[in-house]
Protein backbone atom coordinates (compact mmCIF):
# COMPACT_ATOMS: atom_id res chain seq x y z
CA UNK A 1 0.00 0.00 0.00
CA UNK A 2 1.54 3.41 -0.95
CA UNK A 3 1.95 6.40 1.52
CA UNK A 4 -0.20 9.35 1.88
CA UNK A 5 0.85 12.36 0.42
CA UNK A 6 1.14 15.15 2.80
CA UNK A 7 -1.80 17.38 1.63
CA UNK A 8 -4.30 13.96 2.37
CA UNK A 9 -4.58 14.87 5.83
CA UNK A 10 -6.03 18.14 5.27
CA UNK A 11 -9.43 19.50 3.56
CA UNK A 12 -7.80 22.88 2.50
CA UNK A 13 -4.76 24.67 1.91
CA UNK A 14 -4.07 28.81 3.30
CA UNK A 15 -1.13 29.62 1.45
CA UNK A 16 0.83 32.85 1.64
CA UNK A 17 1.49 34.42 -1.48
CA UNK A 18 5.28 36.25 -1.98
CA UNK A 19 7.80 33.75 -1.19
CA UNK A 20 5.30 30.46 -1.59
CA UNK A 21 3.36 31.04 -5.05
CA UNK A 22 5.65 33.82 -6.63
CA UNK A 23 9.03 36.09 -6.51
CA UNK A 24 8.51 39.19 -7.42
CA UNK A 25 6.32 38.96 -10.96
CA UNK A 26 7.69 35.47 -11.49
CA UNK A 27 5.57 31.96 -9.97
CA UNK A 28 8.22 30.32 -8.48
CA UNK A 29 8.59 26.53 -10.03
CA UNK A 30 6.07 24.26 -9.20
CA UNK A 31 3.72 26.11 -7.47
CA UNK A 32 1.07 26.46 -10.18
CA UNK A 33 0.79 23.00 -11.03
CA UNK A 34 0.99 22.20 -6.86
CA UNK A 35 -2.13 24.55 -6.46
CA UNK A 36 -3.87 22.96 -9.54
CA UNK A 37 -3.72 19.64 -8.54
CA UNK A 38 -5.98 20.65 -4.97
CA UNK A 39 -9.16 20.40 -6.97
CA UNK A 40 -8.76 17.22 -8.19
CA UNK A 41 -8.22 15.79 -4.67
CA UNK A 42 -11.01 17.76 -3.14
CA UNK A 43 -9.05 20.38 -1.46
CA UNK A 44 -10.02 23.75 -0.86
CA UNK A 45 -7.62 26.44 -1.32
CA UNK A 46 -7.59 30.24 0.12
CA UNK A 47 -5.02 32.49 0.00
CA UNK A 48 -3.92 34.57 3.16
CA UNK A 49 -1.98 38.01 2.10
CA UNK A 50 -0.53 40.35 3.85
CA UNK A 51 0.01 42.56 1.17
CA UNK A 52 -2.31 45.83 1.36
CA UNK A 53 -0.97 47.21 -2.34
CA UNK A 54 -3.35 45.29 -4.40
CA UNK A 55 -7.37 44.16 -3.99
CA UNK A 56 -8.63 40.90 -3.52
CA UNK A 57 -9.97 40.92 -6.82
CA UNK A 58 -6.80 41.98 -8.43
CA UNK A 59 -4.16 39.79 -5.88
CA UNK A 60 -6.75 36.71 -8.05
CA UNK A 61 -5.97 38.47 -11.44
CA UNK A 62 -2.67 38.35 -10.50
CA UNK A 63 -2.69 34.81 -9.41
CA UNK A 64 -4.51 33.39 -12.55
CA UNK A 65 -2.45 35.47 -15.36
CA UNK A 66 0.40 33.51 -13.50
CA UNK A 67 -2.20 30.08 -14.08
CA UNK A 68 -3.05 29.84 -10.84
CA UNK A 69 -6.58 28.60 -9.58
CA UNK A 70 -8.32 31.96 -7.81
CA UNK A 71 -11.26 33.33 -7.85
CA UNK A 72 -11.37 37.33 -5.57
CA UNK A 73 -13.59 35.22 -2.72
CA UNK A 74 -10.54 32.54 -2.39
CA UNK A 75 -8.62 35.96 -1.42
CA UNK A 76 -8.73 37.06 2.54
CA UNK A 77 -6.14 40.18 2.77
CA UNK A 78 -4.93 42.36 5.66
CA UNK A 79 -6.35 45.58 4.55
CA UNK A 80 -9.50 43.48 4.78
CA UNK A 81 -8.70 42.89 8.65
CA UNK A 82 -7.24 46.01 9.77
CA UNK A 83 -10.76 47.56 8.51
CA UNK A 84 -12.44 45.04 10.74
CA UNK A 85 -10.17 46.23 13.25
CA UNK A 86 -10.82 50.10 12.44
CA UNK A 87 -15.02 49.08 12.74
CA UNK A 88 -14.95 47.75 16.25
CA UNK A 89 -12.69 50.74 17.30
CA UNK A 90 -14.51 53.68 15.59
CA UNK A 91 -17.90 55.19 15.16
CA UNK A 92 -19.31 55.13 11.39
CA UNK A 93 -18.42 57.48 8.77
CA UNK A 94 -15.02 58.40 10.77
CA UNK A 95 -12.16 60.01 9.05
CA UNK A 96 -9.09 57.57 8.29
CA UNK A 97 -5.74 58.98 7.42
CA UNK A 98 -4.51 56.35 4.56
CA UNK A 99 -0.79 55.60 4.35
CA UNK A 100 -1.06 53.24 2.05
CA UNK A 101 -2.20 52.55 -1.56
CA UNK A 102 -5.84 52.80 -3.49
CA UNK A 103 -6.67 49.10 -2.16
CA UNK A 104 -6.16 49.87 1.10
CA UNK A 105 -8.38 53.16 1.25
CA UNK A 106 -11.29 50.77 -0.95
CA UNK A 107 -11.37 48.44 2.22
CA UNK A 108 -11.81 51.28 4.76
CA UNK A 109 -14.54 52.72 2.51
CA UNK A 110 -16.39 49.53 2.03
CA UNK A 111 -16.35 49.40 5.96
CA UNK A 112 -18.36 52.35 6.19
CA UNK A 113 -15.58 54.44 6.93
CA UNK A 114 -13.71 57.62 5.08
CA UNK A 115 -10.58 57.68 4.04
CA UNK A 116 -8.65 60.90 3.53
CA UNK A 117 -5.10 61.82 2.89
CA UNK A 118 -3.74 64.51 4.92
CA UNK A 119 -3.70 65.75 8.45
CA UNK A 120 -5.27 68.94 7.20
CA UNK A 121 -9.03 66.20 6.96
CA UNK A 122 -9.02 65.87 10.96
CA UNK A 123 -8.88 62.24 10.70
CA UNK A 124 -9.04 60.38 13.97
CA UNK A 125 -7.39 57.16 13.09
CA UNK A 126 -4.17 56.15 11.16
CA UNK A 127 -4.21 53.18 9.01
CA UNK A 128 -1.06 51.99 7.47
CA UNK A 129 -0.60 49.75 4.61
CA UNK A 130 2.24 48.95 2.06
CA UNK A 131 2.45 50.19 -1.55
CA UNK A 132 5.62 50.52 -3.38
CA UNK A 133 4.80 54.43 -4.00
CA UNK A 134 5.05 55.72 -0.92
CA UNK A 135 7.02 58.66 0.49
CA UNK A 136 8.71 60.32 2.94
CA UNK A 137 5.77 62.77 2.95
CA UNK A 138 3.63 60.11 3.37
CA UNK A 139 5.70 58.62 6.26
CA UNK A 140 5.59 62.39 8.09
CA UNK A 141 1.56 63.08 7.53
CA UNK A 142 0.99 59.74 9.37
CA UNK A 143 3.26 60.76 11.97
CA UNK A 144 1.56 63.97 12.63
CA UNK A 145 -1.68 62.32 12.94
CA UNK A 146 -0.33 59.64 15.25
CA UNK A 147 1.66 62.01 17.23
CA UNK A 148 -1.40 63.40 18.24
CA UNK A 149 -2.61 60.42 19.45
CA UNK A 150 -5.00 59.02 17.00
CA UNK A 151 -5.73 55.61 16.77
CA UNK A 152 -3.10 53.75 14.48
CA UNK A 153 -3.16 50.18 12.84
CA UNK A 154 -1.35 48.62 10.51
CA UNK A 155 -1.93 45.91 8.36
CA UNK A 156 1.07 44.11 8.36
CA UNK A 157 4.56 44.49 10.14
CA UNK A 158 6.27 42.28 7.31
CA UNK A 159 10.12 43.63 7.71
CA UNK A 160 10.86 42.48 3.92
CA UNK A 161 9.17 41.80 0.66
CA UNK A 162 10.47 38.67 -1.38
CA UNK A 163 11.73 40.37 -5.12
CA UNK A 164 13.20 38.77 -8.28
CA UNK A 165 15.96 40.62 -7.12
CA UNK A 166 16.15 39.79 -3.93
CA UNK A 167 14.48 41.29 -0.55
CA UNK A 168 13.26 44.29 -0.26
CA UNK A 169 11.81 46.90 2.73
CA UNK A 170 8.24 45.40 3.67
CA UNK A 171 5.80 46.91 5.25
CA UNK A 172 7.12 46.74 8.44
CA UNK A 173 10.50 48.37 7.87
CA UNK A 174 7.93 51.59 7.24
CA UNK A 175 6.09 51.48 10.27
CA UNK A 176 9.14 51.27 12.07
CA UNK A 177 9.81 54.58 10.66
CA UNK A 178 6.20 56.13 12.22
CA UNK A 179 7.56 54.34 15.52
CA UNK A 180 10.95 56.11 15.35
CA UNK A 181 9.39 59.31 14.49
CA UNK A 182 6.64 58.96 17.62
CA UNK A 183 7.90 56.30 19.75
CA UNK A 184 4.44 54.57 19.66
CA UNK A 185 3.73 51.51 18.11
CA UNK A 186 0.81 50.49 16.11
CA UNK A 187 -2.39 47.47 16.17
CA UNK A 188 -1.78 45.13 13.95
CA UNK A 189 -4.63 43.10 11.87
CA UNK A 190 -3.09 41.19 9.78
CA UNK A 191 -0.71 37.75 10.02
CA UNK A 192 0.16 36.85 12.36
CA UNK A 193 -3.12 37.39 14.68
CA UNK A 194 -5.49 34.35 14.00
CA UNK A 195 -8.48 36.18 12.47
CA UNK A 196 -7.02 36.60 9.22
CA UNK A 197 -6.59 32.80 9.52
CA UNK A 198 -9.71 31.87 10.70
CA UNK A 199 -11.73 34.26 8.31
CA UNK A 200 -10.03 32.16 5.41
CA UNK A 201 -10.62 28.92 6.90
CA UNK A 202 -14.16 29.96 7.30
CA UNK A 203 -15.15 31.19 3.24
CA UNK A 204 -13.67 27.57 2.62
CA UNK A 205 -15.72 25.75 5.41
CA UNK A 206 -12.28 23.89 6.49
CA UNK A 207 -12.09 21.84 9.46
CA UNK A 208 -8.76 20.72 8.62
CA UNK A 209 -6.87 23.45 6.95
CA UNK A 210 -2.93 23.62 6.15
CA UNK A 211 -1.37 26.73 6.21
CA UNK A 212 1.91 27.05 4.55
CA UNK A 213 4.01 29.65 4.13
CA UNK A 214 8.00 31.05 3.93
CA UNK A 215 8.00 33.25 7.09
CA UNK A 216 8.10 32.01 10.42
CA UNK A 217 7.32 35.52 12.07
CA UNK A 218 4.13 35.76 10.20
CA UNK A 219 2.88 32.49 8.30
CA UNK A 220 3.49 29.94 10.69
CA UNK A 221 2.75 32.30 14.20
CA UNK A 222 0.17 32.92 12.57
CA UNK A 223 -0.86 29.78 12.13
CA UNK A 224 0.51 28.21 14.79
CA UNK A 225 -1.78 31.40 16.81
CA UNK A 226 -5.11 29.90 14.38
CA UNK A 227 -4.75 26.63 16.05
CA UNK A 228 -4.07 25.07 12.33
CA UNK A 229 -0.97 22.88 11.16
CA UNK A 230 1.83 24.78 9.51
CA UNK A 231 4.17 23.90 6.74
CA UNK A 232 7.48 26.23 5.77
CA UNK A 233 8.53 26.03 2.51
CA UNK A 234 12.10 27.13 1.51
CA UNK A 235 11.45 29.21 -1.34
CA UNK A 236 11.11 32.60 0.48
CA UNK A 237 12.20 34.48 3.83
CA UNK A 238 13.14 31.85 6.07
CA UNK A 239 15.97 28.97 5.71
CA UNK A 240 16.63 25.75 6.80
CA UNK A 241 18.83 27.38 9.85
CA UNK A 242 16.65 29.86 11.03
CA UNK A 243 14.06 26.96 10.87
CA UNK A 244 16.10 24.94 13.08
CA UNK A 245 16.83 28.30 15.49
CA UNK A 246 13.10 29.14 15.58
CA UNK A 247 11.49 30.13 18.71
CA UNK A 248 8.78 27.66 19.75
CA UNK A 249 5.35 29.34 18.59
CA UNK A 250 7.41 29.80 14.83
CA UNK A 251 8.19 26.23 14.66
CA UNK A 252 6.43 24.34 11.56
CA UNK A 253 4.64 21.04 11.88
CA UNK A 254 6.32 19.95 8.66
CA UNK A 255 9.44 21.33 6.26
CA UNK A 256 9.27 20.95 2.68
CA UNK A 257 11.29 22.20 -0.27
CA UNK A 258 8.38 24.05 -2.31
CA UNK A 259 4.72 22.96 -2.97
CA UNK A 260 5.12 19.89 -4.93
CA UNK A 261 6.24 18.39 -1.52
CA UNK A 262 2.66 18.27 -0.69
CA UNK A 263 1.92 15.27 -3.09
CA UNK A 264 4.65 13.34 -1.38
CA UNK A 265 4.60 11.10 1.72
CA UNK A 266 6.11 13.13 4.80
CA UNK A 267 8.61 11.34 6.27
CA UNK A 268 7.91 9.66 9.98
CA UNK A 269 10.48 11.39 12.60
CA UNK A 270 11.42 8.19 14.80
CA UNK A 271 13.03 8.98 18.14
CA UNK A 272 15.33 6.13 19.76
CA UNK A 273 14.90 7.20 23.50
CA UNK A 274 18.37 7.60 24.03
CA UNK A 275 18.72 11.28 22.58
CA UNK A 276 18.93 9.97 18.68
CA UNK A 277 16.19 10.75 16.29
CA UNK A 278 16.08 9.48 12.71
CA UNK A 279 14.51 10.87 9.63
CA UNK A 280 15.16 8.86 6.61
CA UNK A 281 18.95 7.94 6.83
CA UNK A 282 19.45 10.44 8.43
CA UNK A 283 19.95 10.74 12.57
CA UNK A 284 20.28 13.83 14.62
CA UNK A 285 21.18 14.03 18.62
CA UNK A 286 22.09 17.09 20.52
CA UNK A 287 25.56 17.86 22.19
CA UNK A 288 25.19 20.86 24.65
CA UNK A 289 24.51 23.30 22.45
CA UNK A 290 25.61 21.62 19.46
CA UNK A 291 23.35 19.38 16.93
CA UNK A 292 25.36 16.40 15.54
CA UNK A 293 23.84 14.93 12.45
CA UNK A 294 24.70 11.71 10.56
CA UNK A 295 23.23 13.06 6.96
CA UNK A 296 24.03 15.33 3.91
CA UNK A 297 23.78 18.95 4.46
CA UNK A 298 21.51 18.90 0.92
CA UNK A 299 19.80 16.48 2.47
CA UNK A 300 16.10 17.92 4.25
CA UNK A 301 15.46 14.95 6.10
CA UNK A 302 19.04 15.59 7.53
CA UNK A 303 17.02 19.10 8.56
CA UNK A 304 13.92 17.28 9.51
CA UNK A 305 15.95 15.34 12.34
CA UNK A 306 17.93 18.14 13.03
CA UNK A 307 15.02 20.05 14.08
CA UNK A 308 13.16 17.00 15.69
CA UNK A 309 16.55 16.97 18.19
CA UNK A 310 16.80 20.35 18.99
CA UNK A 311 13.53 21.41 19.98
CA UNK A 312 12.65 18.17 21.96
CA UNK A 313 16.00 19.55 23.70
CA UNK A 314 14.84 22.77 24.23
CA UNK A 315 10.62 22.63 23.56
CA UNK A 316 10.18 26.35 25.40
CA UNK A 317 12.23 29.44 24.14
CA UNK A 318 11.01 32.72 23.78
CA UNK A 319 13.52 33.75 21.12
CA UNK A 320 15.18 32.25 18.42
CA UNK A 321 18.59 29.84 19.28
CA UNK A 322 20.71 28.87 16.78
CA UNK A 323 22.89 25.49 17.71
CA UNK A 324 26.16 24.75 16.30
CA UNK A 325 26.19 22.31 13.44
CA UNK A 326 28.22 19.32 13.27
CA UNK A 327 27.88 17.23 10.09
CA UNK A 328 29.09 13.40 9.62
CA UNK A 329 29.34 10.99 7.02
CA UNK A 330 28.65 13.62 4.11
Amino acid sequence: MAEAELISGFDALLADLDGVVYAGPHAIPGAVESLKRLAEIGVGLGYVTNNASRTPAEVALHLRELGAPAEEQQVVSSPQAAAELLVSLLPAGARVLITGGDALAREIEIAGLVPVRSEADDPVAVVQGFHPDLGWKDLAEASYVVAAGAVWVATNTDLTIPQARGMAPGNGTLVAAVTAATGREPLVAGKPEAPLFHAAAKRLAAERPLVVGDRLDTDILGGTNAGFATVAVLTGVDTRETILAARTRERPTFLINDLTDLYRPYPTVEHDGDGQFRCGAATAEVLGDTVRVSGAPADLDSWRAACAAWWAANPETETARPPGLEWLNH
